[in-house]
This record gives C-alpha cells, sequence and structure tokens, in this order.
C-alpha cells in the first residue's frame, strides 16, 4: 500500500514523469511533423509553441517548486527527443550538438520560469499573479516580433502578435474574475516582456544562425 501511495498524481514523482513523458512525446512530434504543411511547420518551427506547455503544466502542479521543477524537466526532455530524432533520422548536422545544448540551457531557464508563471497565475496571490499572466503571454508576443523585426515574416507575425494580443486578453480577464486586484497590470506589462522575450530569442538565433 505504502508503494502504491508514491504514483499519486500530486506526487513529485508522478508530476515529473508526467512532465518529463509528455516532453519526450513533444520532442519527438516537432521533428516528426516538421514539413507536414506550411502552417504545421511554423507552429513546430517555434520555440513559443514548445515552452507555453510548460506553463500548463506549472497550473496542474500544487506547489510552486515543483512547477518550476517540472517546467524545467519538460523542456530537457524536449530537447533531448527532438535531437535525438534528429540524429536517428540523419539530420543532426555538424554544429547540432552546439545548437542542442544551447536550446537545453535555453529550455531549462525558460521552462522553470514558465512552469512558475503558470503556477502563480492559477495559485498565487498579490500583483505578482498578473506579472506572471505577462510572462506566459510574452512568449507569443516576443516571437511574433522575432518573425517580424527579425525575419520579417510578417504574415506569420501578425498571426503570432494576434494570438498573443488574444492569449493576453483571456489572462488578464481570468484574473479580474479570479480575485486579482490589479489585473491591467497583465496586458501592460505584456509587451514590455515580449519585448525582453524578442532580444533573448534574437540573441540566441542570432549565434546560431
Amino acid at each position: 500500500m505504502a508503494t502504491a501511495t508514491v504514483f499519486r498524481r500530486d506526487t513529485p514523482v508522478a508530476a515529473l514523469t508526467a512532465t518529463a513523458a509528455f516532453g519526450l512525446l513533444l520532442g519527438w512530434a516537432t521533428y516528426a511533423l516538421h514539413g507536414t504543411t506550411p502552417l504545421v511547420e511554423r507552429a513546430t518551427n517555434s520555440a513559443s509553441t514548445w515552452i507555453i506547455w510548460t506553463a500548463a503544466a506549472g497550473a496542474l502542479i500544487r506547489t510552486r517548486p515543483l512547477a518550476a521543477w517540472g517546467g524545467a524537466l519538460m523542456m530537457l526532455a524536449t530537447c533531448g527527443a527532438y535531437y535525438a530524432a534528429s540524429a536517428l533520422g540523419g539530420t543532426f548536422g555538424a554544429g547540432g550538438l552546439e545548437t542542442a545544448a544551447v536550446w537545453s540551457v535555453a529550455g531549462l531557464v525558460g521552462g522553470s520560469l514558465l512552469g512558475w508563471a503558470g503556477w502563480t497565475v492559477r495559485r498565487g496571490r498579490g500583483d505578482v499573479r498578473a506579472v506572471a499572466g505577462a510572462v506566459i503571454a510574452m512568449v507569443v508576443m516576443g516571437e511574433g516580433l522575432w518573425l517580424g523585426l527579425g525575419l520579417h515574416y510578417w504574415g506569420d507575425a501578425v498571426v503570432f502578435l494576434a494570438v498573443g494580443a488574444l492569449l493576453t486578453t483571456l489572462l488578464t480577464v481570468y484574473l479580474a474574475r479570479t480575485g486579482a486586484s490589479r489585473s491591467w497590470l497583465c496586458a501592460v506589462l505584456t509587451p514590455v516582456c515580449g519585448f525582453g522575450y524578442y532580444l533573448a530569442e534574437q540573441g540566441i538565433l542570432n549565434r546560431l544562425l
């Protein structure tokens, strides 16, 4: 009986196992779906599509430290699965190891931050909930800025920016309805955080491209 309780849904073992398993699936699916359709190609070739899942995981996990660890582990598993699939598929080029290392480190940092943000939006207290909401929405908004300002893919950029604005609105409304006194901070801070995310992504991609 004691052994069985270790695998309850809300235990650290269960939470970290679930996030790692989802990360492995996400990494493999990203590689497998590359090039299927233009829409899927853009969705899978996207840092925000990867990392936004860590916020969802953080919202489902009961404790704040575990949410952060779960987000970091999910991104590490995602990177590992993606580059392992790339190696098996014969597309792991000469610079693949450096690329995998850079994205893994970025994923550990970003995954823990987004895991924390997901937990905080759902279970936190005070104005930090609105800040956490902005952190979640910034990843989509920031990637929209990168696609537009960095790559000049303005068609894709408009879609990401629109989705980012919608996500910001939904989070702001959710925060207001769940008692956040200054929920409007989410809408105010998202563009600022999004620009910061754009600068971070630009720095990483300029190094790798």
